[in-house]
């Protein structure tokens, strides 16, 4: 894998991590109006960057879905967040299509562990749904929890790219479970804004540091050699 635009790959990391910073200390800070400012600069900035490392345009589609998600999130109210859980949705589609088209299926010695594995996050899906059902709004229980299995299936299949990827999967299942849980008003950590970005800007640099490693280190087929053009050539001579 190639960079696009090899000058452009470090500028773009440092103004996605500067952009983080600055973000992330508005919501300690208590400064609402430099948070909505650089949220919805985030993830186009990150795609820029996985462009310029030369990744496959559809992870920059993933890492836009997730724009879409955080402005609409911003917006507030019911309407404004399904159509933004939504957009994430659609982000994550994005990310099961890249997984099954760069990830490493797994072998014969790894299949138990992956079945583990599946039923681990089933159980994870199972429990989150029926603890938040009874306090979700009537409205958002079965959206949430069609949702939750698309998000969950996103991040079991991101264990095909790699351990980046898988953190990246868990950090995402972490940051949505923390929003869901206040929009059912459980109790909520300290600085919860604070933690449902760290978690999520964590996730979406870790899934897509995943990808471009699993998309760049990909199996190509062999170049011929002189002597396999010939052999072809004559094969077909004949």
């Amino acid at each position: 894998m190639r960079a696009r635009w090899p000058r452009a790959v470090r500028p773009l990391l440092w103004v996605f991590a500067a952009l983080a910073v600055v973000h992330l200390g508005a919501l300690l800070g208590g400064v609402p109006a430099v948070g909505q400012l650089t949220k919805p600069a985030l993830m186009p900035v990150l795609a820029a960057y996985a462009l310029a490392r030369g990744g496959p345009p559809l992870l920059a589609g993933a890492l836009l879905c997730g724009c879409g998600g955080d402005t609409f999130l911003q917006i507030g109210g019911d309407v404004a967040f399904l159509v933004g859980m939504g957009s994430f949705a659609a982000g994550h589609v994005c990310y099961l299509l890249l997984f099954a088209r760069h990830g490493a299926a797994p072998g014969a010695g790894r299949r138990g562990r992956t079945v583990g594995a599946a039923a681990a996050y089933a159980v994870l899906l199972a429990g989150t749904v029926v603890l938040l059902w009874p306090d979700l709004p009537a409205g958002l229980r079965i959206p949430v929890a069609g949702y939750s299995l698309l998000l969950t299936a996103m991040a079991f299949g991101a264990l095909r790219a790699g351990l980046p990827a898988a953190a990246g999967g868990l950090l995402f299942l972490l940051s949505d479970t923390l929003i869901a849980s206040g929009i059912a008003h459980w109790p909520q950590l300290p600085a919860p804004q604070f933690c449902i970005m760290f978690t999520y800007l964590a996730a979406q640099y870790a899934l897509a540091g995943g990808v471009l490693r699993a998309a760049g280190t990909a199996p190509r087929p062999a170049p011929e050699t002189g002597a396999a053009r010939a052999e072809v050539a004559g094969g077909t001579a004949a």
